[in-house]
């Protein structure tokens, strides 16, 4: 056995180290869930409760609907949604008419809104009534023909000759044309994921790929779930493929309840923890940085917690440490990618825990540390190398980029492009991530998005994007400019342009004004430079 692949002595006998996938398409979970669990609660939000029953009924409503509207096996339909039942409601009856769900982060402006759906083709979106106007703003420009519009509260605003989701749901008969699946192959989500280099892309990830994640998943935690016993509470976006696992399909496929909250606000989530007593809460960094500086945390029963995942960045061991004494919960730390469906490792529940790694493999996961030259030849425990991942979780490639899937996926191997080691016992640790990735709030921001915004400002000749330290968010993103010669603009203005062209979480928070940029000698700018610098002073 290899020094990588150590961790698999850690697997106690009664947790699979490797799993066994059913020929399922993700649509029937929800329908075995529901057929087990009738009268079990899926869902809560704002004091309405949802059964399994109900909501898969309404999932069927919701497939019957999109088949009248001509929505057909491999079409691909677009759900920007923050967290609430019709999201889930949408994302089960896409799925079981064959369909692909596309996710659209809410946050995205008009040019971000537009770039997806014309890379993705779809033809029908379902989209909150307050971020209408943009999908009307960027129709012409689309494939959209349907466009159905979810109201949370009454807005009394008239979307005709678009539909409400209610009316939309309403025509659903029941009636379903049966779809043949092959889940190996067809594709259930396209997750779209900033690149390094480039435009964003869509992961396709397919109904396996989905499955095999919550199995792999629930297989990991057994122990630690109660099957139609468990509360979790849901306020990492869905729309992000960490919600989408951890926190919606894993409580589908557990029967347990998820407690829905459309964003994360302080006193919001401690008073409905204080109010629904949760039992398990996957989320990021930033948001037991908030609860654990609250004052009066413990006023409102957060003890009720049992176990937190935590992804999407970094983990600081003070926190974990501050966290877990106020809740008496456990913080178990673990690492994915869109690309992965997305988890392949985390602290285990069943072995030691090591604060600053990200743990082990996940049931049926390889995973090797590989020399940064060749990407070919396995290093050793303790050298820094690429880590690159295999497993049933594995994206089936990028949409319409053959090139870049050719250079992601090889041999069978998914290559991270992130720099890591493994210690003597397996455990995995981060070392830097993906070249230019910022990752601020739990939020993966490309600089190359910025920075293409910011070369369209009049005034800006060059720009370099950077993320510095902070100890809430994480990172912030920090621009570093040089003005055309003659040109003016100030840090005020090139936020404000920022503003008006990006979502709010890739806004840069402070920009800094140069004569010139470190540059290599072909004049590459020299990122790495302004990091360093950054970080000495």
């Amino acid at each position: 056995m290899s020094q990588n692949k150590a961790w698999l002595a850690h697997y106690p006998e009664s947790i699979e180290k490797k799993i066994t996938l059913p020929d399922l398409a993700m649509g029937q979970i929800l329908q075995e869930t529901a057929a087990k669990f009738p009268s079990y609660f899926a869902l809560s939000f704002y004091g309405r409760k949802i059964t399994y029953e109900q909501l898969n009924q309404m999932a069927i409503s919701f497939t019957s609907s999109l088949q009248k509207n001509q929505v057909k096996k491999g079409d691909r339909v677009a759900i920007m949604l923050p967290n609430c039942p019709q999201y889930v409601i949408s994302y089960y009856g896409i799925l079981s008419a064959g369909a692909i769900v596309t996710q659209v982060n809410p946050m995205s402006v008009e040019r971000e809104l537009a770039y997806i759906l014309k890379d993705s083709g779809a033809e029908t979106i379902i989209v909150l009534d307050a971020l209408y106007p943009r999908v009307k703003s960027v129709q012409l420009e689309t494939s959209l023909k349907n466009v159905i519009v979810v109201s949370i509260q009454p807005s009394g605003q008239d979307f005709s000759p678009d539909r409400s989701f209610e009316s939309f749901l309403g025509e659903g008969d029941g009636d379903i044309t049966p779809i043949t699946f092959e889940p190996e192959h067809d594709v259930a989500v396209l997750q779209y994921t900033g690149g390094t280099t480039g435009r964003s892309k869509g992961a396709m990830l397919t109904h396996r790929n989905v499955l095999a994640n919550v199995l792999q998943c629930y297989e990991f935690f057994k122990n630690e779930i109660e099957i139609g016993k468990e509360k979790c509470l849901t306020v990492i976006p869905l729309f992000h493929v960490f919600g989408m696992s951890s926190c919606m399909n894993l409580s589908i496929y557990t029967a347990a309840e998820s407690i829905m909250l459309p964003r994360f606000e302080l006193e919001e989530v401690l008073n409905t923890i204080k109010n629904e007593q949760p039992t398990m809460f996957p989320g990021v960094p930033t948001m037991y940085v908030a609860i654990t500086n609250h004052p009066r945390a413990e006023e409102y029963n957060i003890q009720s917690i049992r176990t937190c995942n935590s992804g999407s960045a970094p983990m600081p061991v003070e926190l974990l440490r501050n966290f877990e004494t106020k809740t008496g919960s456990k913080i178990l730390e673990g690492y994915g990618l869109s690309e992965a469906s997305p988890t392949t490792h985390c602290n285990p529940p069943f072995a030691e825990r090591k604060p600053g790694s990200v743990g082990i493999g996940m049931p049926s996961t390889e995973y090797k540390i590989v020399d940064l030259a060749t990407g070919t030849d396995e290093v050793q425990a303790g050298e820094l190398g690429e880590v690159i991942i295999k497993g049933p979780q594995i994206m089936k490639g990028y949409w319409n980029l053959p090139e870049e899937t050719a250079h992601t996926l090889r041999n069978g191997w998914l290559y991270t492009g992130d720099i890591a080691r493994v210690d003597e016992d397996g455990y995995l640790y981060i070392v830097d991530r993906k070249k230019d990735l910022i990752i601020a709030s739990g939020y993966n921001i490309y600089p190359r998005d910025i920075e293409e915004v910011l070369y369209e400002h009049p005034a800006v000749q060059e720009a370099v994007c950077i993320g510095v330290p902070d100890p809430y968010r994480g990172e912030d993103v920090k621009a570093v400019v040089v003005l055309k010669s003659g040109k003016t603009a100030t840090e005020f203005e090139l936020i404000q342009y920022c503003k008006q062209n990006m979502a709010a979480y890739k806004v840069p928070r402070i920009v800094e004004f140069r004569n010139q940029l470190p540059k290599t000698g072909v004049g590459k700018i020299l990122r790495r430079a302004l990091r360093e610098e950054t970080m000495k002073n």
